[in-house]
């Protein structure tokens, strides 16, 4: 089957069929098909939702991340809960319908204080509220969509078991699945993806990163790029060219359609352009970042961080520039999944 026959294969890609959109060298197709599945779904719209990363303090040693338990150079923080929720307030003042709540894996942030910030944000803002926060217990989740969560990022990075416990040495993908699979069965919106690039990876696993988020029926997708960040093991590794994680993208859109797909901040630091590129490859979300200072400041300290704007209202507002001249429009909605016809 030729490329133009399997961009308008009806039904379900297999692996093959998905491996082989990967390895297409006609990256102006996959993207024009992208492009096309998009807007049928959602339109021209693109979707901002607020993100507050409210501490970098983590458990997990994951090894290409600047985070891990290891890293003894970064500077470390925590937000206090009046912080945050000034945050989220910053968000929601700014015409913005959801807030992502981010940090390490942090059990600093305990059951009641995570409950009483979903509450209190929900109650005070009209905001969706979307959590971050890696794996944590399965009666911590029931707690917090009974406070009123809406969403669940937790990325499985790598489908692949082998790698997976290379990545994660105090994990196996077994758990996070389960608990991505948790996260669904108890009414969350639930997003999951992988890193673009990490070392060993392979063609065929980038495939079944994609089919395990069609496995999950995930609401929301991040796949974003590996770039090397200092103090780690893979510090000197190099970084995923843009026009991969382009074609990825839109590989992501051709199989799964109907989800919102982020071009997220990593990519502003991989390369200020990058957010449009994202964008214009079959994304359809934006997560301007409103973690204030002086904790902004602490990102210099362990990522590259390109297109970091000191200050958050000043990098919105360029932001927003920027998705207007590319003849979009900025929705107005909260974004709920469109699965399930609630998008209020």
């Amino acid at each position: 089957m030729d490329l133009k026959e399997l961009l308008n294969k009806e039904g379900d890609y297999t692996r093959d069929e998905i491996i082989s959109l990967l390895n297409s060298e006609d990256i102006d197709s996959l993207i024009e098909k992208a492009n096309e599945i998009r807007d049928f779904y959602f339109g021209e719209t693109v979707h901002l939702r607020g993100i507050v990363e409210f501490s970098n303090y983590c458990s997990e040693n994951c090894i290409y991340c600047s985070y891990r338990e290891d890293n003894l150079i970064i500077p470390r923080y925590r937000m206090s809960a009046d912080e945050i929720i000034n945050a989220a307030k910053t968000i929601y003042d700014n015409g913005i319908h959801t807030v992502v709540l981010q940090s390490g894996s942090d059990n600093y942030y305990d059951t009641d204080l995570i409950s009483y910030l979903i509450y209190y944000i929900k109650r005070e803002f009209d905001v969706a509220v979307t959590l971050s926060i890696g794996e944590r217990s399965f009666e911590e989740y029931k707690a917090w969509k009974i406070a009123g969560a809406d969403r669940y990022i937790m990325k499985h990075e790598s489908a692949n078991p082998k790698t997976y416990s290379i990545y994660h040495r105090k994990n196996q993908l077994f758990e996070r699945i389960n608990h991505l699979k948790y996260l669904k069965h108890i009414g969350y919106q639930v997003g999951s993806g992988n890193i673009i690039g990490l070392p060993l990876q392979t063609i065929e696993d980038i495939a079944d990163d994609i089919l395990l988020c069609r496995e999950l029926d995930v609401d929301m997708a991040a796949f974003t790029p590996f770039i090397p960040a200092p103090n780690t093991p893979y510090q000197n590794m190099q970084k995923v060219p843009d026009e991969f994680v382009m074609k990825v993208i839109a590989v992501v859109r051709i199989v799964l359609k109907n989800i919102y797909i982020s071009s997220s901040s990593i990519f502003e630091r991989n390369n200020i352009k990058s957010r449009e590129k994202g964008l214009l490859a079959g994304a359809n979300v934006i997560l301007p970042d409103f973690t204030p200072s002086p904790y902004r400041d602490y990102f210099k300290h362990y990522i590259n961080s390109g297109g970091l704007i000191e200050d958050p209202l000043s990098s919105h507002k360029i932001i927003k520039d920027r998705i207007e001249a590319l003849g979009k429009t900025i929705a107005s909605t909260k974004g709920h999944s469109i699965k399930t016809q609630s998008n209020r």
